[in-house]
């Protein structure tokens, strides 16, 4: 009798064991074909691990991948998706072919300091598939489709315009391109002086110049909406490079639009509250400044986009938030250049500045902030 329990035990024990060796049974290991990458140009990314997937052979089994926390996963040029935690889930070999044509793909992964041992895929038997939305910790992992080399590439043909632009710009109004450039102008405010003060918005080398400006903060904010948002836009529009195209020439306009109605809204207020033709050195000093915090965010955005696209997220969130305080304290520059040079009494001017600038930019503030969450 005990002979025969132990022979049923050792029997079940290895029924079990050739189970449990069928349901996860590695057909390839590709660990140790992992390529540590290095920075070859200023153009290319550091910090990536590379690796070639073979897709032809075993077509039913599964991949069984496992990513560290905060890397950017890319198939190809395609982006596949971003780790928020530490994330390990299976795809079939044959559903991974069809999202991702081809015999052989390119897999990699970007993340600072990223090794080969902190990532791995290996080629698996499998009977059941599990939930390849959730990855076998619980922990969600966020697939998209959306071609990196389409986002560069609008961002390349949108900058060349935009500096095309502002060639003939220069070519043609010199005087007034110089002026409106000047870093100096913030500091000893020019514009408030009767001789320095420009007194025609509504004249096409002003509105040509404000659509400039406005083309470049439109091709930085396509571009974040598209890194902070791009499920939500996928909802809307089909990502692609003609829509980027679109999105960012209609941004232009809309902000062309608001810019004109700001500069009449203040102009109003300036009557307002009895403050003269204060509304054109108002509106073209914080100009210069929105100018000059722009040029920043599109280097900011060419160069991780171009250099290190795992940290562009990042990155832009530091620049959002280094232009909300600029901003604020070129409302406060504003204030005290008011005060010593116009004399008006300082709660006038407060209020004035609260009205025109500060609480309308709080709310727009509060409104992106909301969209981003």
């Amino acid at each position: 009798m005990k002979k025969l329990i132990s022979k049923s035990i050792l029997i079940f024990s290895l029924l079990f064991a050739v189970g449990q060796q069928a349901f996860s049974q590695v057909l390839e290991d590709y660990n140790p074909k992992w390529e540590e990458g290095e920075r070859e140009t200023w153009f290319s990314s550091n910090d990536r691990l590379l690796l070639e997937l073979d897709l032809e052979t075993f077509p039913l089994a599964y991949f069984s991948f496992e990513f560290p926390d905060h890397s950017v996963v890319f198939v190809g040029e395609k982006l596949w998706f971003f780790t928020e935690q530490d994330t390990a889930f299976t795809d079939q070999v044959r559903d991974f072919k069809k999202e991702f044509s081809g015999k052989q793909v390119n897999l990699t992964v970007f993340k600072n300091g990223i090794s080969s041992g902190q990532a791995s895929v290996k080629k698996i038997l499998r009977f059941e598939r599990p939930d390849s939305s959730v990855n076998e910790e619980g922990l969600l992992s966020e697939k998209r489709g959306f071609d990196r080399q389409s986002i560069r590439d609008f961002f390349v043909l949108g900058l060349l315009i935009s500096l095309l632009l502002i060639a003939l710009y220069k070519l043609a109004y010199p005087f007034i391109f110089a002026m409106m450039i000047r870093p100096i102008s913030l500091v000893n405010a020019e514009d408030f002086s009767e001789s320095g003060s420009l007194q025609k918005f509504f004249s096409i080398d002003i509105l040509f110049y404000v659509f400039i400006v406005n083309m470049l903060l439109s091709l930085a904010m396509v571009t974040s909406l598209v890194v902070f948002l791009q499920e939500w836009l996928e909802a809307r529009v089909e990502l692609s490079f003609n829509a980027l195209i679109i999105l960012w020439i209609g941004g232009a306009f809309f902000l062309l639009i608001l810019t004109i109605i700001k500069f009449s809204a203040i102009k109003i207020l300036s009557y307002l509250f009895d403050l003269g033709k204060l509304e054109f050195p108002h509106f073209f000093y914080l100009l210069r400044l929105v100018v000059i915090a722009t040029i920043g965010l599109i280097l900011i955005c060419a160069f991780f986009l171009f250099n290190e696209f795992s940290g562009i997220k990042r990155a832009l969130e530091f620049s959002f938030v280094g232009f909300f305080w600029i901003y604020i304290v070129g409302i406060l520059g504003l204030f005290l250049i008011m005060v010593n040079r116009l004399g008006f009494k300082k709660y006038h001017l407060f209020t004035y500045l609260c009205i025109a600038e500060l609480v309308p930019f709080l709310i727009l503030a509060k409104l992106v902030l909301d969209l981003g969450n």
